[in-house]
């Protein structure tokens, strides 16, 4: 079985930002890990559809090729790009919120604090 490295960058990014996600206390540099592990799956389902010597997926006259570029995960990480950044504008909003009425971020203090 063949690895191909270009698949493993991806999967390297995705990892360190769970590193992030899993070890900040920071509510913004969570939001940030989780927008980065976002990014890296894009990425991945990106390289999913990429074909070396591939052609765009339509039919021009002259020009004759058997290998095509796979438009659906480019198409469907579109839409995911969108839909990421309402859930990150969102998450920014409530942290913003948050340091509103608690005056910080770390979430360690917030869990103690009432009300």
């Amino acid at each position: 079985m063949i690895i191909k490295w270009i698949y493993v960058l991806p999967i390297i990014l995705f990892l360190i930002a769970l590193l992030g996600v899993l070890v900040k206390r920071n509510l913004i540099k969570i939001i940030i890990s989780l927008t980065i592990m976002e990014y890296a799956t894009f990425l991945f389902f990106a390289l999913i559809g990429y074909r070396k010597g591939g052609m765009p997926p339509i039919e021009v006259e002259g020009v004759k090729s058997t290998i095509f570029v796979d438009p659906l995960p480019q198409a469907l990480v579109l839409t995911a790009i969108v839909i990421g950044l309402a859930t990150t504008s969102l998450l920014v909003a409530i942290a913003v919120r948050i340091y509103q009425k608690y005056g910080t971020f770390d979430i360690e203090k917030i869990k103690k604090l009432k009300g």
